[in-house]
């Protein structure tokens, strides 16, 4: 028989709070730079404390959006919690050991290394850099390949910050540079920085935009997004609410979130177009004609037209009428 609980025993168990109500969720962040802030991933923890030290791994193709990355995978601890925010350290990478397996074939020469070093702004970092020959090859001429590669990797880490280290590692101009000087030794069929590893933190630097001015990109970027779907939506609903006019706001506010997810904090370089090849000038004139809008017309304005008339106009103006109506509209504002 199952023994009774008393009513001391019961009011305790009332009182027992849920542990997941207390937990709140943190924003991970990449270091401030060369990283400026992004978003990576999110945490739980019911304070500071208990996040803090956590490591974050993703692949490098999840950060950049480089295919040929999907094997590197980056490793962030969290240093430091700033409200909701969890600002971390980039403590190395490594590839994936199925794909360095994969390199490696009989009758090919593989050498291993593993470097110390440490860089300008005081962080010494371990590098294990991994060379395959096209050919085998003897013991005297990988030990000349290894002092090669050694002294390359030293001579830049001294002249360089952590951050710039970073760059040339996961960039691939360390692995270049290391490449062009073995294959007078031996001919080299790959050459990578397989795994580093942060063994001592050092200066950190103030460049790059602060957290405040990254928060405020994001709201701009969030406030653009939310203006932009209620326009297209108000557009729809405008166009005698059928079924393809739900359609096609439905395909028009789905390519304006696809295209602002691509969109990061444009640079100073980033906002000079380049420079378009010179037409003639009757021809520019003819253009320019054709594609002239009549005064006070507006995305919102031609967002309300149908998109029969939206066509019209396209073609009349003498650009491609395909796609949805932000499409056209876009290209009609052009």
């Amino acid at each position: 028989m199952a023994k009774k609980l008393s009513a001391k025993a019961r009011a305790a168990a009332r009182k027992q709070r849920d542990k997941w109500k207390n937990k709140r969720w943190f924003t991970i962040r990449a270091p401030r730079h060369p990283w400026n802030f992004k978003r990576i991933g999110e945490t739980i923890g019911e304070t500071d404390e208990h996040i803090m030290g956590r490591v974050y791994e993703m692949t490098q193709q999840e950060f950049s959006g480089d295919f040929t990355k999907m094997h590197v995978l980056l490793r962030f601890r969290v240093t430091e919690v700033v409200g909701q925010d969890a600002l971390t350290t980039f403590v190395g990478h490594a590839h994936q050991s199925d794909h360095t397996r994969r390199q490696i074939r009989r009758y090919r020469g593989k050498i291993d290394d593993v470097v110390d070093v440490v860089t300008t702004d005081g962080f010494l970092v371990r590098m294990k850099p991994l060379m395959i020959t096209e050919r085998r090859c003897q013991t005297s001429v990988k030990q000349a390949m290894r002092a090669k590669s050694s002294e390359i990797i030293r001579a830049f880490a001294s002249k360089s910050t952590y951050s710039k280290l970073q760059e040339a590692m996961l960039g691939g101009d360390l692995e270049t540079e290391i490449r062009n000087a073995v294959k007078s030794i031996y001919p080299c069929r790959n050459v990578v920085i397989r795994k580093s590893q942060l063994l001592q933190t050092g200066v950190v630097t103030e460049k790059g935009p602060t957290l405040d001015e990254i928060h405020a990109e994001e709201s701009r970027q969030e406030a653009e997004l939310k203006a932009k779907k209620a326009a297209a939506l108000e557009a729809a609903e405008e166009d005698n609410s059928g079924e393809g006019d739900l359609l096609a706001a439905a395909e028009a506010m789905e390519s304006i979130s696809e295209k602002e997810e691509v969109v990061e904090a444009p640079s100073e370089e980033d906002v000079e177009a380049p420079a378009e090849e010179e037409a003639e000038p009757a021809a520019e004139e003819a253009v320019e004609e054709a594609v002239e809008k009549p005064s006070g017309e507006s995305e919102a304005s031609l967002m309300k037209l149908k998109k029969d008339e939206l066509v019209e106009r396209a073609k009349a103006a003498g650009v491609a009428s395909s796609g949805t109506k932000a499409d056209i509209v876009a290209r009609l504002l052009e």
